[in-house]
């Protein structure tokens, strides 16, 4: 994918940036996909053995047929786009300043399989919370950073770029832009991201919010990863949790464990398009069924705001910047447990999105984050807080970080 950006003025240099796809690219894109070889149907009649063919089938049709890219491109370009190298790396962002001159900044951490895309939809609720039924008071100044090794930022072509390196990267992106104070949200790696960023405490962070909390007990997490016993004094809440991690666990965890431990096999994802769009597709959630995504290209999730055109933008923006393989590597960097307790201590505020992966009991968060100022349980929504549900995502950002303006 061509890019095009002002010259390097400085170590430190913020370029603008501006996404401008080649037609060759979509159209080598286009014949990929009908040049697809496809596999028989699967033996059952439920999704049990993976992404279901019908659905695989219709995705390629959509994308071929009814898709447009350049819809996507023009919304992207449509922000303002930077590229700033941090720690030997370009990191791309997106910056956009509140019209209200008080407005809190905030760093918004997206994970995999998402990418900028998926928090647009947060950008102008945030920046003109007027124009959405909040107050001026509410305003942020909103950044949001491509993660290494995803879209239109760097790939780090040595090991390293860990969750906690890329949080010390956000943390000089926002002193960078400017940002004495500020708050940081995330989910999914992102909410990794702001729980490691927000360990050591650094100066400016004011606090953090997370929609995939990391406040399981250490034990528990490696009990329910091997299928040992837990305690048997659990609240029934806390075992609801322990029981939606046992699902995921063997039912929809393989994703991770490959490019957890063998990332640079999955080169299907950098040759096939229908290969990275099940790949990013088949990530299922606390329940033990589909993940929300596919429920929605399925027509099952009417009350989320995430389309077919949504899921092909985020896929297609993999597929364009060539990072299916890039961004695997992350799972290979971590270090961390990804749902257990990290250590943080300053103002933490979380929100609990139903179809979650799981969903944290109050008792684990306020263990988890002695500094707990927000708790809240949303009637719907799930682990794509972004995509599916902006308009909650942004209240609960409103309501979480008042205390700290």
């Amino acid at each position: 994918m061509a890019v095009t950006t002002q010259p390097v003025l400085g170590a430190q240099a913020i370029r603008p940036f501006t996404v401008e796809t080649p037609q060759a690219q979509l159209d080598d894109l286009r014949s990929r996909i009908l040049a697809t070889r496809w596999p028989e149907r699967e033996t059952v009649l439920d999704d049990t053995q993976g992404v279901q063919l019908a659905l695989a089938q219709e995705i390629a049709r959509y994308w071929t047929s009814e898709y447009d890219w350049r819809r996507c491109e023009a919304k992207i370009n449509g922000y303002p786009n930077f590229i700033t190298e941090i720690d030997g790396l370009d990191i791309h962002f997106i910056h956009v300043r509140s019209r209200h001159e008080d407005a809190l900044p905030v760093v918004i951490c997206h994970g995999w399989p998402g990418s900028v895309i998926e928090q647009l939809k947060l950008i102008e609720r945030l920046t003109d919370p007027t124009a959405h039924g909040a107050s001026a008071s509410d305003a942020f100044h909103v950044v949001i950073p491509s993660m290494p090794g995803h879209g239109f930022s760097g790939k780090p072509a040595e090991a390293g770029w860990g969750p906690e390196r890329i949080g010390r990267a956000y943390v000089e992106l926002m002193r960078r832009l400017g940002y004495d104070q500020f708050v940081a949200q995330g989910g999914d790696w992102g909410a990794i991201v702001v729980d490691l960023m927000a360990v050591p405490a650094p100066p400016g962070l004011l606090g953090i919010h997370t929609n995939m909390a990391g406040v399981v007990p250490l034990d528990i997490f490696l009990a329910t990863f091997a299928g040992n016993p837990v305690p048997d004094d659990l609240t029934a809440a806390e075992q609801r949790t322990v029981d939606q991690l046992r699902r995921f666990f063997s039912a929809h965890v393989a994703y991770g464990l490959i490019m957890g431990t063998r990332p640079q096999t999955l080169y299907g994802l950098a040759d096939s398009p229908i290969a990275l769009a099940a790949f990013m597709l088949d990530h299922g959630d606390g329940s033990g069924q589909p993940g929300v995504v596919q429920r929605v290209l399925e027509g099952r999730q009417p009350d989320s705001d995430l389309t077919f055109d949504d899921f092909l933008d985020n896929v297609t923006h993999y597929w364009l910047t060539n990072t299916g393989v890039s961004s695997a590597r992350l799972y290979w960097e971590n270090k961390s447990a990804f749902f257990a307790v990290k250590g943080v201590t300053i103002p933490v505020a979380v929100s609990v999105f139903p179809d979650e992966i799981y969903t944290p009991p109050r008792s684990w968060a306020e263990k988890a984050y002695p500094n707990l100022i927000h708790f809240n349980e949303l009637d719907r929504g799930g682990h794509f807080a972004a995509f599916e549900q902006p308009e909650l995502l942004s209240n609960e950002l409103r309501t979480a970080f008042r205390t700290l303006r």
